[in-house]
């Protein structure tokens, strides 16, 4: 049976959700539709856990479609491959509000579909995918404590909008997206043209009022069709097993707490839970259940470290390495450390440490972009983030960038693109790599700083530097504390990673990520104002190592000269089949980039090579002017006159009565072919022909000829 439920939103478009359609052998399945944009949503899960799962096997796919938008997809294979960084981000901003929701203890495999099936580019599918994805896991049997909504909010001309269109978000200083309940807010994700925290705060209420309309309609197709929750027992650890190790580790852990080296502190623990797991192998019976349940003894010491940071934190008001809730830990800024390379910075945070390097190359190198938003189009500044094995100690083979790898990437990307030059005024691609060296929590607020500080070694001119704090969350019953720039054991262990970027005028980004069902609106102004104090404190640090962006480019990096011409004249440039542009490439050794509106772009590190390269463009380009003065030579002869060759490869007729200020009889008389004489251009009629002189040249004319 098909079930349609609607709303409408305040500008009159009605979003609505349908069931019973497609898809019928899910768990759970949805349509949503805004628009012409319509998201498929679906929810499966496994009966029965996995064997040795101790953890919530959760996978959300965003499938990108290019039939949405009536494409077909580029490549030899001409259909679509891996997700695109803008499908993972998508899967992301899913997954991140509704993975808190499911039951403790539950760890059956449930995987969210979500696949945009039409797309109008002005509806964005990424607020519609947690709609459809919390929609689609409501009605079915899985367990989850929802519904949640999810809603973007803009910022146009000082008013707030609520799910606006694709063409209302470009004249937006706010892209704000936020997920949650009816009572509180599950994630954020925020990209801003700094702005205030009092603004970002008024937009989170703003949005949170749709959330709750959202969530009340979800709420009647529930009513509907919502079908019962599959019970299930989540399993119990052995109390005999349990009691014992707390007995033996709890002291123990007490104490391997209060070592503030985070290695030493892990080598600790890892011996204690050693130390214990051994002593439980004596007794025969409890040695079989260990052995089949090889996380349980993990998992009780896990809880123990859990308990007793809490119990520091809110009860002494100490963390775990003896700082105060508001505390940052040591940071220096180190800079030009990599010396043939054309920006590098080293960030270091407590134990925490990102080499970031700044890349300048060519417009033609911007990265290449193909996805449902916009056709294939070009990105010219670019963030990497990277995160191998040794910067926690560990061993692991060395794959493609994950889904956090990219997500931290685009974040790091995002807080730094609102000082980043315009393209007129800096014609370069852009491209930042943070390599993480040691991760000791907020790598990505690091890799932020190492990007500042790598831009400004760089020489590259962006409005103000921008720095990255986390703020986490430690509660316990109906005390809290926010704690300024975590650690990795108070991310594990806390409740929340509250990331926040920006310049001293304001917020550039946000990340929110919670292990909780929901956080206050006291919680997240109090998290805006303590990230903000913690961000203009790293602020002086970063200007304290270089108050502004050097001067001059490194020598190592290409040189880019900018300029334009006629558009018509494009095709003169390139030649058929592009033999222009190919005979000056060759020949200079110099990267030339064209743009439809005109706009010439010479790459070279040879700035003499990048002077021969624009005169022969401003040669085959040139459009001689009445009065212009040119040098030129004589390539034919008529009875009439004769034609002399100017630059921008167009010739000009001399007329026979303009060779000599005496009447000539014959043109032979005064010139011949290969003759170089001085001319000026005295008329351009209207199809473009152009006549010239000899005999009215002045002593004036000869000092502006035309080079």
């Amino acid at each position: 049976m098909i079930k349609t439920v609607e709303f409408k939103l305040a500008d009159g478009r009605v979003l609505s959700l349908e069931t019973g359609r497609v898809a019928r052998e899910a768990g759970g399945s949805v349509i949503v539709r805004l628009g012409d944009t319509m998201v498929l949503a679906t929810a499966t899960m496994a009966t029965t856990p996995r064997e040795g799962i101790d953890f919530f096997p959760l996978l959300v796919d965003f499938e990108e479609k290019l039939y949405a938008v009536g494409r077909i997809p580029g490549g030899f294979f001409r259909r679509e491959g891996r997700p695109t960084e803008k499908a993972i981000l998508n899967a992301r901003k899913v997954d991140r509000p509704i993975r808190p929701l499911f039951p403790e203890g539950f760890i059956n495999d449930v995987q969210i579909v979500v696949t945009p099936l039409s797309y109008d580019q002005e509806n964005p599918a990424d607020v519609l995918a947690i709609f459809g994805a919390s929609a689609a896991l409501s009605i079915s049997e899985i367990p989850f404590h929802g519904p949640i909504a999810g809603v973007r909010v803009a910022k146009v001309e000082g008013q707030f909008i609520v799910n606006p269109t694709t063409s209302q978000m470009k004249n937006s200083d706010l892209d704000l997206v936020i997920a949650g309940t009816k009572d509180e807010i599950l994630m954020i994700e925020a990209g801003a043209e700094e702005i205030s925290e009092e603004e970002v705060f008024e937009a989170i209420q703003a949005g949170h009022m749709v959330i709750k309309q959202l969530i009340g309609l979800q709420e009647t197709l529930i009513s509907q069709v919502g079908q019962p929750k599959f019970k299930f027992e989540p399993r119990k650890i052995d109390e005999r097993i349990e009691k014992m190790v707390r007995d033996l580790a709890g002291p123990k852990i007490e104490s391997a707490l209060k070592i503030t080296d985070k290695d030493k502190q892990t080598e600790e623990v890892a011996k204690i839970q050693a130390e214990v797991t051994e002593k439980i192998k004596q007794n025969e019976e409890l040695a079989k259940i260990i052995e089949k349940h090889r996380g349980d003894v993990k998992t009780i010491i896990e809880e123990l470290e859990y308990e007793g940071m809490r119990r520091r934190v809110i009860q002494e008001g100490k963390r775990l390495d003896g700082r105060g809730p508001k505390d940052i830990r040591n940071i220096s800024c180190e800079l030009g450390v990599l010396p043939r390379t054309h920006g590098s910075a080293i960030f270091t945070r407590g134990q925490t440490q990102v080499l970031t390097v700044a890349t300048l190359g060519s417009a033609g190198e911007e990265q290449r972009l193909e996805g449902l938003d916009i056709e294939e189009t070009g990105k010219r500044y670019m963030h990497h983030y990277n995160f191998p094995a040794y910067s926690v100690g560990e061993v692991r083979p060395l794959r493609g960038p994950g889904r956090r790898e990219i997500g931290h990437g685009a974040l790091a990307e995002r807080a730094l693109l609102p000082v980043i030059p315009p393209e007129d005024k800096f014609p370069y691609t852009i491209r930042l790599v943070s390599e993480v060296l040691g991760s000791n929590g907020s790598t990505s607020m690091a890799s932020t700083c190492g990007s500042t500080l790598a831009l400004m070694d760089a020489g590259v001119q962006i409005d103000a530097p921008v720095a990255g704090i986390s703020i986490g969350l430690i509660s316990e019953g109906d005390k809290h504390v926010t704690i300024t720039d975590i650690q990795g054991l108070e991310d594990h262990l806390g409740d929340m990673d509250f990331k926040v970027t920006g310049t001293r005028k304001g917020i550039t980004a946000i990340q929110v990520d919670i292990k909780l069902k929901g956080l206050s609106f006291d919680i997240i102004k109090q998290a805006l104002a303590q990230a903000k104090e913690g961000r203009l404190f790293i602020l002086d640090k970063i200007e304290a190592a270089i108050a502004k962006p050097r001067a001059e480019l490194s020598p190592y990096a290409p040189r880019v000269i900018s300029f334009k011409i006629n558009p018509e004249k494009i095709g003169a440039v390139i030649g058929p089949g592009g033999k222009m542009i190919r005979s000056i490439t060759e020949e200079t050794g110099v990267q030339i980039d064209i743009e439809d509106d005109g706009t010439i772009l010479i790459t070279t590190a040879d700035a003499e090579a990048a002077k021969v390269a624009k005169k022969k463009i401003d040669d085959l380009t040139f459009e001689p002017q009445v009065g212009d003065v040119f040098s030129g030579r004589v390539v034919r002869i008529m009875n009439f006159g004769a034609f002399v060759e100017l630059p921008g490869g167009k010739d000009g007729l001399i007329h026979i009565s303009q060779l000599d200020e005496k009447r000539v009889a014959k043109v032979e008389d005064v010139v011949k072919v290969g003759d170089e004489v001085i001319v000026k251009v005295v008329e351009k009629d209207d199809m473009g022909r152009i006549n010239l002189t000899k005999k009215g040249v002045t002593e004036e004319d000869r000092k502006r000829i035309h080079p």
